[in-house]
């Protein structure tokens, strides 16, 4: 399996082939196996992309019937077949179960897209340029949404200023004792703080890149009224956090609050397909015709996957087993910190969107490692990359993903017993 030929002819901006050296060749559900037939349990999941796991037979199945009936790839916007069922389905078994009135903007393909899109309306619906994001926020690569993204090293590679946006305490980012809440209202409220009030608050129920720092149904709550009380919208980007990862479909479900603006994407294609979508309320869809557009706006494959998935969200068995293994998870992964890194990490995330976090960064990354030697892939996330993150298929086996946490908990125990590094041990 030389690595040869994808180093020589790809890009160093390559990552996760870096973490994860092997050549994948086949995948079903939560199980990727490699060209020598060694199979890994992937906790990955395409950084939540493929929420229903790897070729999903009834999404897999309603794609290859769509392309033998010789049914539109490409469309621009033009009206399909395929998007007519998708946009029916997502009416009637999302939106309208949960009292929701959106429409549905299609822009390009992937998550940042949808960002993109989603700062601009708020600014035409404004008038205001300025938005503000979070501490340790993630959404996108894209210049403007990489303006509102906090990561550094990102940021880095712009090579241009990035503006436009002001940077708010997350919930929790100062410790419990701190109510950033108020420290944010304050701000607006202080005609001399230099805050003035934004065109939208962006926010991450879970951070998903930031760390899987979660967001309090109170804070969240306080941060809507805030917004409606300035005038600005609210946006959520649910791009990793929706569509399901969090146990339910929406991640604020359940939370109080009703955005303004909705983006989403990753598993929304059903199986890894590209599709992104902006939930907007019908007021702020303000748009001119063609005054955000993309060429690839119209993945039918994509619709066919989405609507596929949309069909298993009506299935109580599914939905069933989506909260058995949310609670699994959250059992097994509590009892691997508790007894085998007592004092060394704690567990952070909700749904199945969780981490393991280590006071020691360095010990996530090797920790990582250490499990795929025993065959299992889960990244790092976090500021300093101090959190394994574990991510799987919301579809996966209850044994293989017990079987899953197990291997962590071994590569934990091999890697908590080496010495901690000499910094590590002042801190």
């Amino acid at each position: 399996m030389s690595s040869e030929l994808f180093e020589r002819l790809e890009s160093n901006v390559r990552s996760y082939c870096r973490s994860f050296p092997t050549v994948f060749k086949t995948a079903e559900n939560a199980i990727l196996t490699d060209e020598t037939g060694a199979p890994y349990i992937d906790f990955l999941s395409g950084a939540g992309s493929l929420n229903y796991g790897h070729n999903n037979p009834a999404i897999r199945d309603a794609l290859i019937q769509y392309l033998l009936e010789r049914g539109v790839v490409h469309s621009l916007d033009l009206y399909t077949t395929a998007k007519r069922s998708f946009l029916e389905a997502f009416s009637r078994v999302i939106l309208e179960p949960r009292q929701l009135d959106y429409k549905l903007q299609f822009t390009g393909p992937t998550g940042t897209n949808a960002v993109e899109a989603a700062l601009k309306i708020a600014r035409k619906a404004t008038g205001r340029s300025n938005v503000a994001a979070f501490t340790r926020g993630f959404h996108g690569m894209t210049l403007g949404a990489l303006a509102a993204t906090a990561n550094g090293s990102k940021r880095k590679g712009a090579g241009v200023p990035l503006s436009d946006i002001a940077y708010l305490p997350y919930d929790g980012y100062f410790g419990e004792s701190i109510d950033t809440l108020q420290l944010i209202e304050d701000l607006y409220d202080d005609p001399s703080s230099g805050y003035e009030p934004p065109a939208a608050f962006l926010v991450e129920t879970v951070q998903g890149e930031g760390g899987l720092a979660c967001a309090s149904p109170s804070w969240l709550q306080g941060l809507a009224a805030l917004a409606k009380r300035l005038g600005a919208l609210l946006i959520v980007d649910d791009i990793q956090a929706g569509c399901g990862r969090t146990g339910r479909f929406f991640s604020f479900e359940r939370m109080g609050v009703v955005p303004d603006i909705v983006c989403l994407s990753k598993s929304l294609g059903g199986m890894g397909l590209p599709l992104a979508v902006v939930l907007l309320r019908p007021e702020f869809d303000l748009w001119e015709p063609g005054e955000h557009n993309g060429t690839f706006r119209g993945n039918n494959l994509a619709f066919v996957a989405a609507t596929a998935a949309l069909s298993f969200w009506e299935d109580r068995a599914f939905l069933k087993r989506i909260e058995s293994n949310c609670e699994a998870a959250d059992r097994q992964l509590s009892s691997l910190v508790a007894t085998v890194l007592p004092g060394q990490a704690r567990l952070c995330g909700r749904g199945l969107m969780l981490g393991v976090a280590f006071r020691d960064p360095t010990r996530a990354a090797a920790v990582s490692q250490a499990a795929f030697e025993r065959g299992v892939i889960a990244e790092t996330c976090g500021p300093h990359d101090e959190v394994l993150k574990i991510l799987p298929p919301l579809t996966i086996e209850p044994e293989i993903l017990a079987e899953g946490i197990s291997r962590i908990g071994r590569a934990a125990a091999e890697v908590s017993s080496r010495p901690l590094p000499h910094d590590a041990q002042a801190a």
